[in-house]
């Protein structure tokens, strides 16, 4: 007897309500303009799910940049989700790093779907087993959401302890807590692993200084089990193939958070599952560029022209640029700041900063941002 497919599509880290000094007020929506950048990919993702149909939505965890983001944050996330739930397609929301309160207790920016039983949305907010009914038939999620110390350890268990001790004993501890999972599997049943972690083998990025001290690296080794047919992960906002067998993929994130992300694809994931085989398909976003032009002045001749010329050779149409030069403290009069500021006015947003060279130091201007 043949398994189903399941057709799902996994997003993470949506992180709506980053990235506000990167943008400007909408003076017909009284929006931040990245705000509505967010919110357009994520509209995007919701659209492909619908168009589709998919069976099903992971979300790998980190909505906003913290546990209590402003209603209107929340209602722009709750309308597309909402979405889903009106088109009777499952949604499963593992709670990230950023979703949780400073202490690292619950999520506190999902669990509100929850309260008010939104229907076909699971929040996963504690390692357990969550059994969907889709319409082409049953799958089952462990959420793995983001963990602290004290999801697993209490005080006596770690007085005494070096750093590491610590790290080893939560790793027992998790594998102890996972295998009880696993044992209550559904052989015949597609099953899928949904968590946000930090992946010893994954590239990191800002991701990891953002998360640091709160949580802690896990082995692939320990999610790559064959009983998964599928690792959806978040966190790590750069997206990659961590393992083929079982499949296990970082999406990413949907929209670049800073100037970090700049060269990195921003997209989402559709996954077909069945027991025993994942296929995955990248789907890249449109989203805002981000620019940066770099430029040592210093033995310029002309150092106008030079700065001129190389913003002109990049191609900053509504993106988010910032423009960064060396000068030495003769060169600064030579600079034409009104005309620096007409020629990067296609940007979405721009800022300069300057560089004061000198033969045995350097220092750094006031930032000009527009």
């Amino acid at each position: 007897m043949s398994t189903p497919l399941i057709k799902l599509l996994h997003l993470s880290d949506i992180h709506l309500g980053s990235g506000f000094a990167h943008g400007r007020l909408n003076p017909e929506t009284g929006l931040n303009t990245r705000l509505e950048d967010f919110i357009r990919a994520l509209t995007h993702c919701m659209d492909r799910a619908l168009a589709e149909p998919v069976d099903l939505v992971l979300f790998g965890g980190d909505a906003f940049p913290d546990a209590t983001p402003p209603p209107l944050i929340q209602q722009a996330l709750a309308s597309q989700f909402r979405r889903l739930s009106a088109a009777g397609i499952p949604a499963v929301l593992l709670v990230g790093n950023h979703d949780q309160h400073a202490q690292g207790l619950g999520g506190a920016s999902l669990s509100i779907y929850r309260t008010l039983g939104v229907p076909d949305v699971v929040v996963g907010d504690r390692l357990e087993t969550h059994i969907i009914s889709t319409r082409h038939g049953p799958v089952q999620v462990i959420t793995l959401p983001w963990l602290t110390r004290s999801a697993l350890l209490t005080r006596p268990d770690t007085e005494g302890l070096s750093l590491a001790q610590i790290n080893d004993l939560l790793l027992d501890r998790l594998r102890v807590v996972l295998e009880g999972e696993i044992r209550r599997l559904d052989d015949a049943m597609p099953t899928i692993l949904l968590a946000h972690a930090m992946v010893d083998t994954a590239t990191y990025g800002a991701e990891r200084f953002l998360a640091a001290g709160r949580g802690f690296t896990i082995p692939m080794a320990l999610l790559a089990r064959n009983c998964f047919d599928y690792v959806a992960l978040g966190h790590v906002h750069r997206h990659q193939v961590l393992c083929e067998q079982p499949l296990m993929i970082y999406p990413g994130s949907i929209e670049r958070v800073d100037f970090s992300e700049e060269k990195e694809e921003k997209g989402y994931l559709l996954v077909n599952v069945s027991r025993g085989q994942a296929q995955a398909e990248f789907c890249p976003l449109p989203v805002r560029p981000f620019k940066t032009i770099q430029v040592d002045l210093t033995a310029a001749e002309h150092p106008q022209a030079a700065l001129m010329q190389a913003i002109s050779g990049t191609n900053i149409v509504d993106a988010v640029v910032r423009c960064l030069y060396t000068l030495s403290s003769s060169q600064v009069d030579q600079i034409d700041q009104p005309a620096l500021e007409a020629a990067l006015a296609t940007a979405h947003t721009y800022t300069l900063q300057v560089e004061l060279s000198a033969q045995t130091s350097r220092r750094r201007l006031p930032e000009t941002r527009h």
